[in-house]
């Protein structure tokens, strides 16, 4: 599995990230965007609404590299900062049908970016880790 089972935890415990594609001038784009791990093919399924027609969808039929970020805080008194991050190759499909959002009512028009893993990063998920010490490997 690509990731540990604490990070598969927080991954599936969140429906909220950020995705960094590149656009064709270099320039760097981040978008907030709603996502969901798809088992059967072992990616993040990032949809949304009109995503055929978004900025990040055409970046991605360009440019396949990509990041994405799930954090958090597990407190505010105690600034204690939670992170996933997962660095990979995007593809960009039109009408997936093996989609993690297959059958899920959300008015969605069918396309999604599809991350398959390369680099996972993460900190302060692991509970039994000393605070702020990272987890990196590469899975791909």
């Amino acid at each position: 599995m690509v990731f540990t089972d604490i990070e598969f935890d927080f991954l599936t415990g969140q429906r909220l990230g950020r995705l960094a594609t590149a656009q064709p001038d270099g320039t760097l784009q981040i978008n907030p965007v709603t996502f969901r791990y798809n088992s059967g093919t072992g990616t993040i399924d990032i949809g949304g609404r009109r995503m055929a027609g978004s900025q990040k969808f055409r970046n991605v039929t360009k440019n396949d590299r990509v990041a994405f970020v799930i954090d958090d805080l597990v407190s505010d008194e105690s600034w204690e900062p939670r992170c996933l991050e997962i660095r990979g190759r995007g593809e960009a499909l039109v009408d997936a049908t093996d989609s993690a959002w297959a059958g899920v009512p959300n008015g969605f028009d069918g396309a999604i970016i599809r991350i398959h893993p390369r680099r996972v990063i993460s900190f302060g998920i692991d509970p039994d880790a000393p605070p702020f010490t990272s987890n990196r490997r590469d899975v791909g």
